[in-house]
């Protein structure tokens, strides 16, 4: 069965030559040419993947990777875009997008990526993340520590969720707050408030601590006080 990918691009040409040869290499592509119809489609039907070009009419990519992560809807999405500027890119992939790619490209390169994607996508929603005794499955939500069920919020579950798929690697309160919050308008000490709200239920109780804090960097989710020295 063809992969369905939407591709989200204003300019006619450009997506009619993406639309012709993704079907040319196997897959079922779909074409919103608009910022509230790629929204649309988007979160009300399902995709392998999403094309998404960084400037569409009225809206900009960034926000419509926004508003699609801040709705929960998954799909991977790979921005395209006519600017190679090292900003560019990481306002992309902070905003949500999971790839970038430059035009002009290759569109074999565009495949490649696009099947990378789909694959690292698989592996993602079929895991469940498991550290010492916490368990989260990236399904449903669920999240248990000692078998024992955890009532997270939203925020507190997507905060865990970004430390749980980067175990290991310390994250700084600035790359959290863009990627849980985006470009909202919060207090300073809400990425703090949030973290210590999660670790009372992650880490209370237990004797084997997984949240820890890196003074003066941010915040690592791992069994042992050691930790990788990079920060994201």
């Amino acid at each position: 069965m063809s992969q369905r990918i939407l591709i989200v691009e204003d300019a006619i040409g450009v997506s009619g030559h993406l639309h012709d040869g993704l079907i040319e290499h196997g897959f079922c592509p779909s074409v919103a040419i608009n910022y509230d119809s790629g929204l649309e489609i988007a979160a009300s039907e399902s995709f392998a993947a999403i094309i998404l070009d960084l400037t569409t009419p009225h809206q900009s990519g960034m926000e419509i990777c926004r508003y699609l992560q801040e709705n929960r809807v998954t799909t991977p999405i790979m921005m395209i875009a006519a600017h190679d500027s090292v900003e560019d890119k990481v306002r992309g992939l902070e905003m949500g997008a999971d790839d970038y790619l430059a035009k002009p490209f290759d569109f074999r390169e565009l495949v490649a990526r696009l099947h990378a994607l789909i694959r690292r996508d698989k592996v993602h929603h079929v895991r469940k993340i498991t550290i010492e005794d916490l368990e989260i499955d990236t399904n449903t939500f669920e999240v248990t520590r000692s078998g024992n069920p955890l009532t997270l919020s939203r925020r507190e579950y997507e905060l865990l969720e970004a430390l749980a798929t980067r175990q290991g690697r310390v994250l700084s309160r600035e790359m959290i707050q863009t990627r849980i919050w985006g470009n909202q308008d919060v207090f300073s000490n809400t990425v703090d408030v949030f973290i210590g709200s999660l670790r009372k239920k992650i880490d209370d109780g237990h004797g084997v601590k997984l949240i820890h804090t890196v003074r003066g960097f941010g915040y690592v989710l791992k069994s042992e006080e050691k930790y990788l020295c990079e920060v994201e």
